[in-house]
């Protein structure tokens, strides 16, 4: 196929003058005050052709992914472990499941008084984002440059400070990020994963989760709680997929249901948590809000 250098030239442009504005003026490719960063100027189209050209062809080497995968791991390390949040980065932050996503998480933030990891992106997880903040708890991310829906590619994020997030070129060490920062290794760790309203991209890490919990290759010592937030019915069909495949036998009856809980309203899920983690009722300072509807 024939490409457009016009084009090509005018997006590359575009990249690098969002990348020029920015405060710094570097992308942060290390984590967990690793201190590595890739320069970025202002590069001709050509330049910056044959920098991405080299950036690509890195990506053939298996390294290049156990490198990623273990900055992962050291910005875990560093934030602590906690509630990881899975959700559509096309929601508005006006709409119904945006308000109850950052209500949720804050709640959770407090109860577990845990870290938020999300992908670091917008939608949904900006939602989770700006819940742990009101709670005053750590934010983690792995994010990567260009979420669906997006126009432009960034490897910032436009307000977390670049030490509590990784861009990742990855999505398998992304994933691998994802997973490791709900792991349970002792009693006292409370984790869980939280799956909001979201498309492909989320169910994508949902059905990999529940394959992992399912085949106890999830890494974690100790039960991991899952979340699906049937939000306005928003799962309802894929339930009823799961339904579906109990007749046809092909998984297990109620198997899936043994594997998360399935909730309607943030309550049901703080309840769920309170319960599974036993904490006493005077640190439930949750209320029995009212669930925007759409």
């Amino acid at each position: 196929m024939a490409c457009n250098s016009a084009g090509v030239a005018s997006a590359s442009r575009v990249l690098l003058m969002k990348r020029h504005r920015h405060p710094g003026n570097k992308i942060e490719m290390g984590a967990g005050g690793s201190g590595r960063r890739n320069r970025v100027a202002m590069l001709s189209p050509r330049a910056f052709s044959a920098d991405l050209k080299l950036e690509l062809s890195q990506r053939s080497s298996p390294d290049q992914v156990k490198k990623e995968v273990q900055s992962c791991y050291e910005l875990i390390q560093k934030l602590g472990r906690g509630a990881i949040y899975l959700g559509s980065s096309r929601v508005k932050d006006d709409h119904p499941h945006y308000l109850q996503a950052v209500e949720l998480a804050r709640d959770i933030a407090t109860l577990l008084e845990c870290t938020t990891w999300t992908g670091a992106g917008p939608g949904l997880m900006d939602a989770a984002i700006k819940g742990a903040l009101e709670a005053n708890k750590p934010v983690g991310g792995f994010k990567i440059a260009k979420e669906s829906g997006e126009w432009s590619s960034s490897n910032f994020h436009p307000y977390l400070p670049s030490e509590s997030y990784l861009t990742c070129r990855f999505f398998s060490a992304r994933k691998h990020g994802l997973v490791d920062a709900a792991v349970r290794k002792e009693p006292s760790d409370m984790t869980v994963v939280v799956a909001f309203p979201g498309g492909i991209g989320t169910l994508d890490e949902v059905f990999e989760i529940l394959a992992l919990i399912q085949l106890d290759r999830i890494g974690s010592e100790l039960p991991v709680p899952f979340l699906l937030m049937n939000y306005d019915s928003f799962y309802s069909k894929l339930l009823e997929f799961f339904h579906n495949c109990e007749k046809w036998g092909t998984v297990a009856e109620g198997e899936i249901a043994s594997l998360w809980r399935v909730c309607n309203a943030n309550s049901e899920a703080l309840e769920y948590l309170a319960n599974f983690y036993s904490i006493p009722q005077s640190k439930r300072n949750f209320g029995n809000r009212e669930e925007p509807r759409i």
